[in-house]
C-alpha cells in the first residue's frame, strides 16, 4: 500500500503509517505531473491540504487511487461527490486545526486593535528618527475585553473562536445557517472547567452589534459579506476571514477600509490565491497572512496522525 502525502506530512504520522506497513513517498509531485506519478507508482493514497486540485480529470486518470485525504476542514479543492461515486474514499480531519485557527484569528483581531500591522511597517522605516510621532499615531487602540465577539459560522473552528474570546472577558454572539445552542467548555491549567451556553442569532443581528467579527463559513456562490453587510457593521468594527477565499467581496472591503467605514480588517485568505490583489496588499488597514491558519506544529501532528489513523482503519475493514 503505498501513500503519497502530496502537500507534506508530520514526521510522526510517516513513523505511524511505515510501522504498520504502508510505504510512505516523501516528494512533492508537480500538479501537472501527478496522475502520471499516482499510475506509475500504484499509489493508493493521495493526501493533499490546499495546494493540490483533485479533480475529475485527475480522478479519471488514476485508477489506483482507493482514498483521498484532505488534511483540513474544507475540501473546495477536491470534487468530493465524483470520487465517491467513483468508489473513493474521501476523508478529512475538521477538528485537528481549529484550536490554530481560533489562535490565528486572535492574532490579528490583536494585531489591529494594536495598529500592529501598520507599527511592524513603519518602525524598520522610521523608528529611529520618528518615534514619538509614531508612538502618538498608534496611541489610539482598543483592548478586547469587554467587547463584543461575533462569530459568523459556530461549527467547530467558530466555537474554538468563542472560548478563547470568552477567556479575554468578550461577549459572545453567533450565526449560523440554522439555530442551533451550543454548550462550550473552557478547561484550564489546574483541571477546573467551566460551561457557557450560546445560541445563535440571525447574521443581521451579529453584523449590527459585534465589535469584532470572524468569519467560519464554506465557501459560498456568492459573496456572505458584500457592500450591503459592511454597511450595517459598526463604524469601528474589525473583520477577519481565516475561512475561505471568496467569501468576502474585496473590492467592498477595500473601499469600506478606504472610506473608513470599519476599523480594519485581517485576512489569511483571498480570492485569487495565490495572488492576491496587489491593492490589499499594500492597504495599512489590513493584516494578512498567506493561508496559514492550521499551520502549526501541533496541529500538522494532530492532523498527520488523524489522517493516518483513517487511513489504517480503512485497510483492516
Amino acid at each position: 500500500m503505498k501513500i503519497l502525502p502530496n502537500d507534506g506530512i508530520s514526521a510522526e504520522a510517516v513513523k505511524f503509517l511505515e510501522a504498520k506497513g504502508f510505504e510512505v513517498f516523501n516528494v512533492k509531485v508537480a500538479q501537472e505531473q501527478l496522475a502520471k506519478f499516482i499510475q506509475d507508482n500504484n499509489v493508493e493514497v493521495l493526501l493533499v491540504r490546499s495546494a493540490t486540485q483533485v479533480r475529475k480529470d485527475l480522478i479519471d486518470s488514476c485508477s489506483t487511487l482507493k482514498i483521498v485525504g484532505r488534511g483540513g476542514v474544507g475540501m473546495d479543492n477536491i470534487d468530493v461527490d465524483y470520487a465517491r461515486n467513483k468508489g473513493i474514499q474521501v476523508i478529512n480531519t475538521p477538528a485537528a486545526s481549529s484550536h490554530s485557527v481560533a489562535e490565528l484569528v486572535f492574532a490579528h483581531f490583536f494585531t489591529l486593535v494594536r495598529n500592529l500591522q501598520e507599527a511592524n511597517r513603519n518602525m524598520p522605516l522610521e523608528g529611529d528618527h520618528n518615534f514619538s510621532k509614531l508612538k502618538k499615531a498608534y496611541s489610539d487602540a482598543s483592548e478586547l475585553g469587554g467587547k463584543t465577539l461575533g462569530v459568523v459560522g459556530f461549527g467547530r473552528i467558530g466555537q474554538e473562536v468563542a472560548k478563547i474570546g470568552i477567556g479575554l472577558g468578550m461577549r459572545v454572539i453567533a450565526s449560523d445557517v440554522e439555530p442551533i445552542t451550543k454548550t462550550l467548555t473552557l478547561d484550564f491549567f489546574d483541571g477546573q472547567k467551566v460551561d457557557f451556553q450560546i445560541t445563535t442569532i440571525t447574521l443581521d443581528e451579529v453584523l449590527k452589534n459585534a465589535d469584532l467579527i470572524s468569519l467560519h463559513v464554506p465557501k459560498q456562490k456568492k459573496y456572505v459579506i458584500g457592500k450591503e453587510e459592511l454597511e450595517k457593521m459598526k463604524k469601528n468594527v474589525v473583520l477577519v476571514n481565516a475561512s475561505r477565499g471568496g467569501v468576502v467581496d474585496e473590492t467592498a472591503l477595500a473601499a469600506a477600509l478606504n472610506e473608513n467605514k470599519i476599523w480594519g480588517a485581517g485576512l489569511d485568505v483571498f480570492e485569487n490565491e495565490p495572488t492576491p490583489e496587489i491593492t490589499l496588499l499594500m492597504n495599512p488597514k489590513l493584516s494578512m497572512s498567506p493561508h496559514i491558519g492550521g499551520s502549526t506544529q501541533e496541529a500538522q501532528d494532530r492532523i498527520g496522525i488523524e489522517l493516518a489513523e483513517q487511513i489504517v482503519r480503512f485497510y483492516q475493514k
